[in-house]
Protein backbone atom coordinates (compact mmCIF):
# COMPACT_ATOMS: atom_id res chain seq x y z
CA UNK A 1 0.00 0.00 0.00
CA UNK A 2 1.32 3.44 -0.92
CA UNK A 3 1.49 5.71 2.10
CA UNK A 4 0.28 9.25 1.66
CA UNK A 5 2.30 12.20 2.93
CA UNK A 6 1.50 12.97 6.56
CA UNK A 7 1.75 16.37 8.18
CA UNK A 8 0.15 18.34 10.99
CA UNK A 9 -3.42 19.42 10.31
CA UNK A 10 -2.94 23.14 10.84
CA UNK A 11 -4.83 25.63 8.71
CA UNK A 12 -2.72 28.04 6.64
CA UNK A 13 0.30 27.62 8.86
CA UNK A 14 3.49 29.50 7.90
CA UNK A 15 7.12 28.46 8.27
CA UNK A 16 8.88 31.11 10.34
CA UNK A 17 12.56 31.76 9.76
CA UNK A 18 15.30 34.38 10.08
CA UNK A 19 17.11 34.97 6.78
CA UNK A 20 19.67 37.39 5.39
CA UNK A 21 18.23 39.05 2.26
CA UNK A 22 21.78 39.57 0.94
CA UNK A 23 25.29 39.05 2.23
CA UNK A 24 26.32 41.17 5.23
CA UNK A 25 22.78 42.49 5.60
CA UNK A 26 20.74 42.17 8.82
CA UNK A 27 18.68 39.03 9.31
CA UNK A 28 14.94 39.43 8.73
CA UNK A 29 11.97 37.52 10.10
CA UNK A 30 10.20 35.83 7.18
CA UNK A 31 7.01 33.77 6.93
CA UNK A 32 6.67 31.27 4.08
CA UNK A 33 4.18 28.49 3.28
CA UNK A 34 4.60 25.47 5.52
CA UNK A 35 6.47 22.79 3.49
CA UNK A 36 4.82 19.49 2.62
CA UNK A 37 7.25 16.53 2.54
CA UNK A 38 7.16 14.34 -0.56
CA UNK A 39 8.88 11.09 -1.54
CA UNK A 40 11.52 10.20 1.07
CA UNK A 41 11.41 13.64 2.71
CA UNK A 42 10.87 14.17 6.43
CA UNK A 43 9.50 17.36 7.98
CA UNK A 44 10.90 18.33 11.39
CA UNK A 45 9.63 20.82 13.90
CA UNK A 46 12.87 22.40 15.05
CA UNK A 47 13.45 22.39 18.79
CA UNK A 48 17.04 23.65 18.74
CA UNK A 49 19.64 24.92 16.28
CA UNK A 50 23.24 25.67 17.19
CA UNK A 51 25.06 28.77 15.98
CA UNK A 52 28.44 27.90 14.43
CA UNK A 53 31.33 30.19 13.56
CA UNK A 54 31.08 29.04 9.95
CA UNK A 55 27.63 30.67 9.92
CA UNK A 56 29.44 33.99 10.39
CA UNK A 57 31.66 33.34 7.36
CA UNK A 58 28.67 32.32 5.24
CA UNK A 59 26.75 35.42 6.32
CA UNK A 60 29.67 37.59 5.14
CA UNK A 61 30.05 35.48 2.00
CA UNK A 62 33.76 34.71 2.16
CA UNK A 63 36.63 33.00 3.98
CA UNK A 64 39.91 34.78 4.73
CA UNK A 65 42.64 33.14 2.64
CA UNK A 66 45.41 35.37 4.00
CA UNK A 67 47.48 38.01 2.24
CA UNK A 68 44.40 40.10 1.57
CA UNK A 69 42.79 37.33 -0.48
CA UNK A 70 39.23 36.11 0.06
CA UNK A 71 37.47 32.91 -0.96
CA UNK A 72 34.10 34.03 -2.33
CA UNK A 73 31.37 31.55 -1.41
CA UNK A 74 28.35 33.55 -2.55
CA UNK A 75 27.75 31.55 -5.74
CA UNK A 76 26.74 28.29 -4.01
CA UNK A 77 23.42 29.44 -2.53
CA UNK A 78 20.51 31.66 -3.40
CA UNK A 79 19.54 34.67 -1.29
CA UNK A 80 17.56 35.31 0.77
CA UNK A 81 19.06 32.45 2.78
CA UNK A 82 18.42 30.69 6.09
CA UNK A 83 21.53 29.67 8.01
CA UNK A 84 21.76 26.95 10.65
CA UNK A 85 23.13 23.42 10.26
CA UNK A 86 23.09 22.08 13.85
CA UNK A 87 19.46 20.98 13.98
CA UNK A 88 17.43 18.79 16.34
CA UNK A 89 13.68 18.43 16.47
CA UNK A 90 10.53 16.34 16.27
CA UNK A 91 9.30 14.48 13.19
CA UNK A 92 5.93 15.97 12.24
CA UNK A 93 5.55 15.00 8.58
CA UNK A 94 6.55 12.16 6.25
CA UNK A 95 6.65 11.74 2.51
CA UNK A 96 5.04 8.61 1.09
CA UNK A 97 8.42 6.83 0.77
CA UNK A 98 9.98 7.95 4.06
CA UNK A 99 10.55 4.67 5.90
CA UNK A 100 12.32 3.98 9.17
CA UNK A 101 11.12 6.98 11.16
CA UNK A 102 7.76 7.80 12.71
CA UNK A 103 5.74 10.90 13.57
CA UNK A 104 6.61 12.15 17.04
CA UNK A 105 10.16 10.79 17.14
CA UNK A 106 12.88 13.30 18.09
CA UNK A 107 15.99 13.31 15.97
CA UNK A 108 19.20 15.23 15.32
CA UNK A 109 19.95 15.93 11.66
CA UNK A 110 23.12 15.06 9.77
CA UNK A 111 23.17 18.17 7.57
CA UNK A 112 26.16 17.41 5.30
CA UNK A 113 24.14 16.05 2.43
CA UNK A 114 25.77 15.44 -0.96
CA UNK A 115 24.46 15.01 -4.48
CA UNK A 116 24.16 11.25 -3.97
CA UNK A 117 25.43 10.42 -7.48
CA UNK A 118 29.18 11.11 -7.52
CA UNK A 119 32.06 8.78 -6.61
CA UNK A 120 32.57 10.66 -3.33
CA UNK A 121 28.97 10.12 -2.25
CA UNK A 122 29.06 6.48 -3.34
CA UNK A 123 32.14 6.07 -1.12
CA UNK A 124 29.99 7.23 1.85
CA UNK A 125 31.88 10.53 2.02
CA UNK A 126 29.07 12.83 0.95
CA UNK A 127 30.20 15.48 3.44
CA UNK A 128 33.05 16.03 0.95
CA UNK A 129 30.82 16.12 -2.14
CA UNK A 130 31.64 18.81 -4.73
CA UNK A 131 27.92 19.34 -5.44
CA UNK A 132 26.55 19.49 -1.89
CA UNK A 133 22.99 20.09 -0.74
CA UNK A 134 23.99 20.68 2.86
CA UNK A 135 21.33 22.15 5.13
CA UNK A 136 22.13 25.65 6.34
CA UNK A 137 25.12 26.08 4.04
CA UNK A 138 23.79 25.34 0.54
CA UNK A 139 20.03 25.02 1.07
CA UNK A 140 17.91 26.67 3.75
CA UNK A 141 18.64 25.44 7.25
CA UNK A 142 17.67 25.64 10.88
CA UNK A 143 17.29 29.30 11.82
CA UNK A 144 13.60 28.48 11.50
CA UNK A 145 10.83 26.50 13.16
CA UNK A 146 10.55 23.83 10.41
CA UNK A 147 13.01 22.10 8.12
CA UNK A 148 12.73 19.45 5.41
CA UNK A 149 15.27 16.62 5.50
CA UNK A 150 15.67 14.69 2.20
CA UNK A 151 15.78 11.17 3.68
CA UNK A 152 15.40 9.41 7.05
CA UNK A 153 18.99 8.14 6.84
CA UNK A 154 20.10 11.64 7.85
CA UNK A 155 18.23 11.44 11.16
CA UNK A 156 19.72 10.09 14.39
CA UNK A 157 18.17 9.21 17.72
CA UNK A 158 19.66 11.35 20.51
CA UNK A 159 18.20 9.40 23.41
CA UNK A 160 17.72 11.29 26.67
CA UNK A 161 20.07 14.14 25.78
CA UNK A 162 18.39 17.59 25.70
CA UNK A 163 17.70 18.77 22.16
CA UNK A 164 19.75 21.92 22.81
CA UNK A 165 22.81 19.74 23.41
CA UNK A 166 21.97 17.07 20.83
CA UNK A 167 21.93 19.56 17.96
CA UNK A 168 25.57 20.52 18.62
CA UNK A 169 26.75 17.03 17.73
CA UNK A 170 25.73 17.59 14.08
CA UNK A 171 28.71 19.90 13.52
CA UNK A 172 30.84 20.77 16.55
CA UNK A 173 30.71 17.22 17.87
CA UNK A 174 31.03 15.47 14.51
CA UNK A 175 33.82 17.74 13.27
CA UNK A 176 35.78 17.24 16.49
CA UNK A 177 35.21 13.48 16.48
CA UNK A 178 36.39 13.09 12.88
CA UNK A 179 39.54 15.13 13.62
CA UNK A 180 40.29 13.03 16.70
CA UNK A 181 39.97 9.82 14.68
CA UNK A 182 42.67 11.12 12.32
CA UNK A 183 45.21 11.29 15.16
CA UNK A 184 43.96 8.55 17.49
CA UNK A 185 46.49 5.95 16.40
CA UNK A 186 49.40 8.40 16.35
CA UNK A 187 49.06 9.75 19.88
CA UNK A 188 51.71 8.77 22.39
CA UNK A 189 51.53 10.34 25.84
CA UNK A 190 49.96 13.72 25.02
CA UNK A 191 47.40 15.39 22.81
CA UNK A 192 47.51 19.16 22.26
CA UNK A 193 44.24 20.89 21.38
CA UNK A 194 44.45 24.52 20.28
CA UNK A 195 41.21 26.45 20.73
CA UNK A 196 38.28 25.87 23.08
CA UNK A 197 35.46 27.40 21.08
CA UNK A 198 32.39 25.37 20.19
CA UNK A 199 34.21 22.75 18.11
CA UNK A 200 37.33 22.76 20.28
CA UNK A 201 35.33 22.29 23.47
CA UNK A 202 33.47 19.40 21.88
CA UNK A 203 36.86 17.97 21.00
CA UNK A 204 37.98 18.25 24.62
CA UNK A 205 34.93 16.40 25.91
CA UNK A 206 35.11 13.65 23.28
CA UNK A 207 38.87 13.25 23.69
CA UNK A 208 38.47 12.61 27.42
CA UNK A 209 36.51 9.47 26.50
CA UNK A 210 38.23 8.50 23.26
CA UNK A 211 41.93 9.21 23.87
CA UNK A 212 44.12 7.55 26.50
CA UNK A 213 46.64 10.38 26.80
CA UNK A 214 47.26 13.55 28.78
CA UNK A 215 45.25 16.44 27.35
CA UNK A 216 46.81 19.89 26.93
CA UNK A 217 44.61 22.77 25.78
CA UNK A 218 45.69 26.17 24.46
CA UNK A 219 43.33 29.16 24.61
CA UNK A 220 43.64 32.96 24.48
CA UNK A 221 40.38 33.92 26.21
CA UNK A 222 40.09 34.09 30.01
CA UNK A 223 36.50 32.83 30.18
CA UNK A 224 37.28 29.87 27.93
CA UNK A 225 40.43 29.04 29.88
CA UNK A 226 38.35 28.99 33.06
CA UNK A 227 35.76 26.74 31.41
CA UNK A 228 38.49 24.37 30.23
CA UNK A 229 39.88 24.06 33.74
CA UNK A 230 36.38 23.61 35.13
CA UNK A 231 35.94 20.74 32.65
CA UNK A 232 38.83 18.95 34.32
CA UNK A 233 41.73 19.78 31.99
CA UNK A 234 44.83 20.10 34.16
CA UNK A 235 47.12 21.67 31.58
CA UNK A 236 45.46 24.79 30.12
CA UNK A 237 48.04 27.05 28.47
CA UNK A 238 47.40 30.74 27.78
CA UNK A 239 48.36 31.16 24.14
CA UNK A 240 48.86 34.91 24.65
CA UNK A 241 51.93 34.33 26.78
CA UNK A 242 55.29 34.86 25.07
CA UNK A 243 56.59 31.50 26.22
CA UNK A 244 53.47 29.48 25.26
CA UNK A 245 55.49 27.41 22.79
CA UNK A 246 58.16 26.71 25.38
CA UNK A 247 55.48 25.68 27.90
CA UNK A 248 54.03 23.23 25.40
CA UNK A 249 57.39 21.69 24.57
CA UNK A 250 58.14 21.31 28.28
CA UNK A 251 54.77 19.69 29.00
CA UNK A 252 55.20 17.27 26.10
CA UNK A 253 58.83 16.44 26.68
CA UNK A 254 60.09 18.25 23.60
CA UNK A 255 57.12 18.00 21.28
CA UNK A 256 53.77 16.31 20.79
CA UNK A 257 52.99 13.52 18.34
CA UNK A 258 49.58 15.04 17.56
CA UNK A 259 48.28 18.60 17.63
CA UNK A 260 44.76 19.58 16.57
CA UNK A 261 44.19 23.24 15.72
CA UNK A 262 40.51 24.06 16.15
CA UNK A 263 41.15 27.77 15.46
CA UNK A 264 42.84 27.76 12.08
CA UNK A 265 44.51 31.16 12.31
CA UNK A 266 48.07 32.08 11.35
CA UNK A 267 49.05 32.32 15.02
CA UNK A 268 47.40 29.08 16.11
CA UNK A 269 48.70 26.98 13.21
CA UNK A 270 52.21 28.41 13.62
CA UNK A 271 52.17 27.54 17.31
CA UNK A 272 50.87 24.08 16.46
CA UNK A 273 53.62 23.47 13.93
CA UNK A 274 56.25 24.53 16.47
CA UNK A 275 54.76 22.05 18.97
CA UNK A 276 54.68 18.95 16.77
CA UNK A 277 57.38 16.37 17.47
CA UNK A 278 59.35 14.44 14.85
CA UNK A 279 57.06 12.20 12.77
CA UNK A 280 54.13 14.07 14.29
CA UNK A 281 50.93 15.43 12.74
CA UNK A 282 49.25 18.82 12.83
CA UNK A 283 45.56 18.65 11.96
CA UNK A 284 43.96 21.99 11.05
CA UNK A 285 40.21 22.16 11.59
CA UNK A 286 39.36 25.81 12.27
CA UNK A 287 38.48 28.33 9.57
CA UNK A 288 39.53 31.59 11.18
CA UNK A 289 41.73 32.32 8.19
CA UNK A 290 45.19 33.31 7.06
CA UNK A 291 48.26 31.51 5.78
CA UNK A 292 50.85 29.17 7.25
CA UNK A 293 54.44 29.80 6.13
CA UNK A 294 56.26 26.47 6.16
CA UNK A 295 59.98 25.85 5.68
CA UNK A 296 59.94 22.96 3.24
CA UNK A 297 63.15 21.28 4.48
CA UNK A 298 61.56 21.13 7.94
CA UNK A 299 58.79 18.86 6.64
CA UNK A 300 61.33 16.32 5.45
CA UNK A 301 63.85 16.69 8.27
CA UNK A 302 61.17 16.25 10.94
CA UNK A 303 59.03 13.83 8.90
CA UNK A 304 56.00 16.02 9.60
CA UNK A 305 52.40 15.71 8.41
CA UNK A 306 50.08 18.70 8.04
CA UNK A 307 46.52 17.62 7.42
CA UNK A 308 43.15 19.27 7.13
CA UNK A 309 39.92 17.86 8.55
CA UNK A 310 36.51 18.94 7.32
CA UNK A 311 33.28 17.89 9.06
CA UNK A 312 32.68 14.12 9.33
CA UNK A 313 30.98 11.24 7.55
CA UNK A 314 27.55 9.71 8.02
CA UNK A 315 29.20 6.60 9.50
CA UNK A 316 31.15 8.74 11.98
CA UNK A 317 27.93 10.48 12.96
CA UNK A 318 26.41 7.08 13.68
CA UNK A 319 29.38 6.16 15.90
CA UNK A 320 29.29 9.48 17.70
CA UNK A 321 25.56 9.35 18.43
CA UNK A 322 25.94 5.83 19.81
CA UNK A 323 28.40 7.27 22.36
CA UNK A 324 26.06 10.19 23.05
CA UNK A 325 23.14 7.86 23.76
CA UNK A 326 25.38 5.79 26.04
CA UNK A 327 26.10 8.91 28.09
CA UNK A 328 29.89 8.60 27.91
CA UNK A 329 30.58 12.09 26.53
CA UNK A 330 30.42 15.04 28.91
CA UNK A 331 28.43 17.99 27.51
CA UNK A 332 29.99 21.17 26.23
CA UNK A 333 28.65 24.43 27.71
CA UNK A 334 25.71 25.88 25.81
CA UNK A 335 23.33 28.81 26.15
CA UNK A 336 19.75 28.76 24.91
CA UNK A 337 18.42 31.87 23.20
CA UNK A 338 15.19 32.61 21.33
CA UNK A 339 15.29 32.38 17.54
CA UNK A 340 14.72 36.13 17.36
CA UNK A 341 18.28 36.62 18.68
CA UNK A 342 19.87 34.86 15.72
CA UNK A 343 21.65 37.95 14.41
CA UNK A 344 22.91 39.13 17.80
CA UNK A 345 24.19 35.60 18.42
CA UNK A 346 26.19 35.72 15.17
CA UNK A 347 27.69 39.04 16.24
CA UNK A 348 28.58 37.72 19.71
CA UNK A 349 30.23 34.70 18.13
CA UNK A 350 32.20 36.87 15.74
CA UNK A 351 33.40 39.00 18.65
CA UNK A 352 34.61 35.91 20.51
CA UNK A 353 32.19 36.44 23.39
CA UNK A 354 30.76 32.89 23.46
CA UNK A 355 31.85 29.97 25.63
CA UNK A 356 30.73 26.69 24.09
CA UNK A 357 27.65 27.02 21.89
CA UNK A 358 24.70 29.36 21.52
CA UNK A 359 21.61 27.34 20.67
CA UNK A 360 18.53 28.98 19.18
CA UNK A 361 15.09 27.71 20.14
CA UNK A 362 12.03 28.70 18.07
Amino acid sequence: MVRRPRRPRTRDRKLKSYQFPDYDEPLEAVDRPDPVPVGTEVLLRIEACGVCHSDVHLWHGFFDMGGGRKLDVTAVREVPFTLGHEIAGEVIGLGAEAAGVEIGQRRVVFPWIGCGDCDTCRADLEHLCNRPRALGTHVDGGFADRVVVPHPRYLFDFGDVPAALACTYACSGLTAYSALLKVKDRIADHLVIIGAGGVGFAGIQIAKHLIDAELIVVEVDDAKLAAVREAGVVHAVDGREDDAGRQLRKLTGGGCAAVIDFVGSEASATLGLRTVAKSGVLVVVGLFGGTLPVSLPLLALKDLTIQGSDLGSLAEMDELMEMVRAGVIAPLPYERRPLSEAESSLRDLEAGDVVGRIVLAP
